[in-house]
């Protein structure tokens, strides 16, 4: 009976042994891992085309709102009419130079 409870004990530890290499071997990979997928992401983007740069590339946008009211007030309490619709223009400009850049 004593031979017996060693053996399950010895068998226990082995499992628990190899579960610990098992363990220590995947977190070991874990750096190779994350820098092949970060390869394949990087080759994907550098497929697409030119990146932005914050340096060479601006824009401008304008917005300009007009709108005509009318504000009466009688008896301390007032009151504003609309007297034409709300008039919303929106122009934009961008100017890119990525050719005196180098992307690599």
């Amino acid at each position: 009976m004593f031979l017996k409870f060693n053996k399950k004990g010895q068998s226990t530890l082995e499992y628990a042994l190899l579960i610990g290499v098992i363990v220590a071997a995947l977190i070991a990979m874990q750096v190779y891992m994350k820098r092949g997928v970060q390869g394949k992401i990087r080759d994907a983007t550098d497929q697409i085309g030119d990146q932005y740069s914050p340096g060479y590339t601006t824009g401008t946008v304008t917005t300009t709102s007009t709108t005509s009211t009318r504000d009466t007030v009688q008896n301390k309490v007032t009151r504003s009419d609309l007297l034409s619709e709300d008039r919303t223009q929106v122009s934009s400009e961008n100017v890119a130079t990525s050719d005196q850049e180098y992307w690599k």
